[in-house]
């Protein structure tokens, strides 16, 4: 079927989708001539290398979709690529999740916020950003400099935002649509990183209102002014080059990283990283070809020239810059080389930060099980531990926890709260621990033990929770992590073990008795508020469970509840007078 579709192959540019034998789409391309293209996978594979080797050996079924262009060919390939995201394609890591800054143009008084979502509404998108939390630092700071409105719909009078000067209230008329576009126009500028253009226009409204003798508003142009400026002079001037997209290339191991420097005006805006899935095995240029065509096929380009790290097949070259409308280079020396050699240097750091981050989470992790079965002797690898913890005050509402660590790692999924029946009202550590191991491991078969179980307590809670265990025949190590110095007793041993200090196995120990601990201690303060708001309540005449639970749902403490007027009691859709007047009185009296 493949021979027979290769010869039907035309001679016209378009895109060729490729499948495996389930149909799913496993690479998608684009080509000047389709039929050149696609034959080259099947006819002469001596030069491809593994990847694309491993992809050839899965399609089973291709399609082809004909273009009048190649600039059109090349869009429809990027849209395929983000649609479908197939295995064997270059893809921006995760880039279906990345942040934007939404600007809503389509409005009468437009808003600037963070979105995820790119919809044909007339909105202008700044972005993608790699780091959510950067982007929502730069909303914050927009909404410092410009104040725009944030509300979804106009409320019927003046905000709080309004109040502290982070609004001028379209909603009431306080500012007119003229006016306020001029802070969107400059909103537009600034994101784009023109800070000079704002400056400029924001300057020129400022005397404009002035000699208006309309000084509220040359006020608000002229604090808006002072706070771009401010914004300017911290950014760096490298070059009078005018604006651009530096882009540096890294790789380490496995992974590939593009970094864009935003160079506007001469200043140096920020930067992004991005990761590239699948590039590994692919070369510099198509790498970077790739980047270009899928990060630009998102986002407005605000730069004059985007400079690269290597130079691109013509081929490549001439259908991007047409695609893009800029111009695009390699830069061989000068200032521009030095920007695309920063931006290299920085992605290769990027790189390196993420392999140590990786090395570091792996040694308090896997590397930190690993020592804990050596220092402790242990006959298997405890991947997965279960540690024990009791809390109480004075033995009243007593619980015990368990959180689960599988690999070094907390399992939050798996972690177990237990209310204790056995010491209710008197304090008995060693009991508590004999009867939540017995409803934990009481019928549970040898296959789902846990590989190690931790006490949290010294010999005492150690002893008391071998008892149940060993009495059930489970043979798994279980150890006490003593809270003071930090020794851990083990069965049969009459010394504890002290594991080197500074070592990842004792951090992780720490971590897991830590866990333990803040679990416990947050069940019981719950049962403890529980308990103290019950009691209260329950002692007054017409309170029963229903309008307990209504007080609580309309005002959220018993603090609040004492301190409301007979009115606001009212209000309970389950409260009458009587029960009303009734609490108000209990309360009083106890004042």
């Amino acid at each position: 079927m493949l021979e027979e579709k290769l010869k039907t192959l035309p001679d016209s540019p378009g895109v060729y989708i490729m499948k495996d034998a389930a149909g799913k789409i496993i690479y998608v391309g684009k080509a000047i001539v389709l039929k050149n293209r696609v034959r080259q996978y099947f006819h002469s594979n001596k030069n491809h290398g593994a990847k694309v080797k491993a992809m050839v050996a899965k399609i089973a079924d291709f399609e082809t979709i004909v273009t009048a262009s190649e600039v059109e060919a090349l869009i429809l390939e990027c849209n395929l690529i983000k649609k479908h995201r197939p295995r064997y394609n270059i893809c921006l890591k995760d880039d279906k999740s990345y942040p934007y800054l939404k600007l809503t143009l389509a409005e009468k008084f437009p808003r600037v916020f963070v979105t995820r979502r790119l919809e044909k509404d007339g909105s202008k998108y700044f972005g993608p950003y790699t780091n959510g939390f950067a982007v929502k630092e730069s909303l914050e700071l927009l909404r410092k400099l410009f104040p725009l409105r944030t509300c979804k719909k106009f409320p019927a009078r003046p905000c709080l935002e309004f109040q502290i000067g982070r609004c001028l209230a379209p909603c009431v008329n306080k500012i007119s649509a003229e006016n306020y576009s001029i802070l969107v126009k400059a909103v537009e500028k600034f994101l784009e990183g023109h800070t000079a253009e704002v400056e400029k226009d924001l300057e020129i409204k400022m005397t404009a209102a002035a000699e208006d003798l309309n000084f509220e508003l040359a006020a608000k142009f002229r604090d808006v002014l002072l706070s771009v400026k401010k914004i300017s002079e911290k950014q760096k001037i490298v070059t009078d080059a005018g604006n651009l997209d530096a882009i540096g290339l890294a790789r380490l191991n496995s992974e590939v990283c593009a970094q864009i420097f935003f160079i506007r005006d001469g200043k140096v805006l920020g930067r992004e990283n991005f990761l590239l899935n699948g590039a590994a095995d692919e070369s510099d240029e198509k790498a970077i070809a790739e980047f270009l065509k899928q990060y630009y096929s998102s986002t407005k380009i605000a730069a004059e020239e985007i400079l690269l790290p290597v130079s691109l097949a013509d081929e490549d070259l001439k259908i991007l810059s047409e695609w893009l409308n800029v111009k695009i280079s390699e830069p061989k020396r000068g200032v521009k080389f030095e920007l695309v050699e920063m931006a290299n240097e920085n992605a290769k750091k990027f790189l390196e930060e993420k392999a140590a981050r990786a090395d570091l989470k792996n040694a308090q992790t896997v590397g930190a099980v690993v020592e804990l079965q050596k220092y402790l002797n242990l006959p298997k690898l405890p991947r997965r531990m279960e540690c024990f913890d009791i809390s109480h005050f004075q033995g009243a509402e007593t619980v015990a926890s368990m959180v689960v660590f599988e690999n070094g790692a907390p399992d939050k999924k798996s972690y177990r709260r237990f209310k204790i029946r056995s010491t209710e009202g008197k304090p008995d550590d060693f009991q508590s621990m004999r009867e939540v191991t017995e409803r934990r491991y009481g019928k549970l078969t040898a296959e789902n033990l846990p590989d190690l179980i931790v006490i949290d307590g010294g010999i005492g809670q150690l002893n008391s929770a071998l008892e149940v265990i060993r009495s059930f025949g489970h043979e798994v190590p279980v150890v006490g992590l003593a809270k003071q110095f930090e020794l851990i007793f083990v069965e049969g041993k009459s010394e504890p073990v002290e594991l080197p200090r500074g070592s990842q196995s004792l951090y992780l120990m720490q971590r897991i008795r830590d866990e333990a601990h803040r679990f416990a201690i947050t069940y019981h303060r719950k049962l403890r508020r529980k308990r103290n708001l019950k009691s209260e309540l329950d002692n007054i005449s017409g309170i029963g469970k229903k309008r307990r639970a209504d007080l609580f749902k309309k005002f959220g403490s018993i603090q609040k509840i004492k301190s409301a007027t007979l009115e606001e009691l009212l209000e309970v859709p389950s409260m009458n007078k009587a029960a009303a007047e009734s609490m108000q009185r209990f309360f009083t009296a106890q004042d």
